[in-house]
């Protein structure tokens, strides 16, 4: 009887180590994900409350480093580059964190990501960017911390910090025009060596007009530098399909003396059986 008492308790004691209670977290996690012209932008940070507490120059002392938000780092991404401040920032993701004060902040973007609170030991060779940005003080308080991406452009927008009755703003610019300006010139100067050589093996693949899909490779073969071995099979087998054998077993030679110069076994098996076939070896 004693055992099988302590097989029960046994198997309480397993499911209340098991149980868990889900309460709210203090400073919950927040992600915004915000395109600004052609970049996109990524925020994670967590959210802390005022709670009746006196913010700033008491919770967040003046004049000493900030994680800016709560728990982990609070962490923003671009997928493209960026100015801040005049400071080129390559695309990537960057913790921020902030000294704030009365009547200014510095912001600092920095390299690492992994952490909590504030870098123990801070390396100023990992600031990609910082600026100072004056503060504004609202009418109203916000109770939660929010980090925003607000006052959008083609060309930038501002990383807003809103707390209790505080407002700051950093302006941040992307590379909208140069990004709409290339992509303009790339079309009006016409399709591309990778758009004829893709054209010409979708045709080839769906029986469509093989003579088409030969200009559209020739074309492709002549608009790059050093065609790679597995571009001269394609061409070596649209060749084929049009009747060229001359030209395809020519083409076959070339894309095997690629191959075996890359030591990739299966293209070599591919032109070896294709050269079989059409008589070139």
């Amino acid at each position: 009887m004693n055992k099988i008492v302590l097989f029960l308790l046994a198997i309480v004691a397993t499911l209340s180590l098991e149980a868990q209670i889900n309460t709210p977290a203090p400073s919950p996690s927040s992600k915004l994900i915000q395109t600004v012209g052609l970049t996109e932008i990524t925020l994670d940070y967590s959210r802390p409350s005022m709670k009746g507490r006196t913010v700033f120059g008491d919770l967040v002392p003046y004049g000493k480093l900030w994680r800016t938000g709560a728990n982990a780092y609070t962490k923003i991404s671009f997928d493209t580059d960026v100015t801040i401040a005049d400071q080129s920032v390559k695309a990537g993701t960057y913790s921020i964190f902030t000294k704030p004060g009365e009547s200014n902040w510095e912001v600092f973007f920095y390299t690492d990501t992994q952490g909590g609170g504030t870098p123990r030991n801070w390396d100023d060779a990992k600031v990609v960017a910082k600026t100072t940005v004056p503060v504004y003080n609202m009418e109203f308080p916000v109770e939660t911390f929010t980090v925003s991406i607000d006052n959008i452009k083609n060309t930038g927008a501002n990383i807003g910090f809103i707390w209790e009755k505080v407002y700051v703003a950093v302006p941040f610019g992307v590379p909208t025009d140069a990004s709409v300006m290339r992509n303009i010139e790339n079309v009006l100067s016409g399709p591309s060596a990778g758009d004829y050589y893709a054209a010409a093996v979708y045709y080839a693949n769906e029986g469509k007009d093989i003579n088409k899909a030969k200009e559209w490779m020739n074309k492709a073969m002549s608009m790059i530098e050093k065609p790679r071995f597995w571009q001269l099979r394609q061409q070596s087998l649209i060749l084929a399909k049009a009747g060229d054998k001359k030209g395809a077993i020519a083409t076959a030679k070339k894309s095997l003396a690629g191959a075996k110069e890359a030591k990739n076994d299966d293209y070599i098996k591919m032109n070896t059986d294709s050269l079989k076939e059409w008589g070139g070896k």
